[in-house]
């Protein structure tokens, strides 16, 4: 498993030191979950934040944008040094446009559906996506429990991939933990994103019981 550490649960009034951490501890990645108060109802950060942790690691950063009418920060989030900038098709019209112009600025494309979007949703753009990121369970939070209603949309993804010959990672979010993150490594999950098991518990070894499965 690629794993993706999620600073939703870091501590937001040290984070440099928590992202210092996570690196440290051997984390693949940064997940970034950007709220803003709208598509879901947390607020989290916005493009200055992710700009300041592009500048103290060289890890990837996954910036999740879990926003209202993502189109209209595009430029700002593709601007922060970004590697993978991921969208909701319920946040906007323009999916397709939206995915093209994240790839046309050489920053990886990810989809994400909520719990309870069918997977028929992202069907049409599968052709251009990265990342297809499917949360586990109900957005706008860490530290909450998984639902094995993704396991279905993960397996029919997977499916999808390999009769089309697509190249897509399918990433997993929400209430991952080791036991969790197997199943959707079974259906074909390939990135665990992990907040809260990775930050309360032994970060090095919690990282890499996820890389292992």
């Amino acid at each position: 498993m690629i794993v993706a550490t999620s600073i939703l649960s870091a501590d937001f009034l040290n984070l440099e030191r928590d992202i210092r951490a996570i690196q440290q501890a051997g984390s693949d990645y940064i997940h970034i979950d950007i709220m803003d108060g709208i598509f879901v109802s947390n607020v989290t950060w916005g493009p200055s934040t992710v700009s300041a942790i592009r500048k103290i690691t060289d890890l990837r950063l996954d910036v999740h944008l879990i926003i209202n009418q993502s189109e209209l920060m595009l430029d700002a989030y593709i601007e922060t040094g970004a590697d993978i900038i991921t969208i909701h098709p319920e946040s906007t019209h323009f999916l397709r446009k939206n995915l093209l112009k994240i790839k046309n600025a050489g920053v990886k494309a990810g989809v994400a559906l909520k719990l309870e979007t069918p997977i028929e949703s992202i069907r049409h753009c599968l052709d251009l996506v990265d990342v297809v990121l499917f949360l586990t369970c109900d957005e706008g939070f860490g530290g909450q429990a998984f639902h094995s209603l993704a396991l279905e949309k993960i397996a029919q993804a997977t499916k999808w991939r390999k009769e089309k010959g697509f190249n897509y990672l399918i990433e997993v979010d929400g209430g991952i933990i080791p036991e969790t993150a197997e199943k959707c490594k079974e259906a074909g999950a390939d990135i665990a994103v992990a907040g809260s098991y990775i930050f309360k518990n032994n970060m090095q070894q919690a990282i890499q019981q996820l890389k292992n499965i």
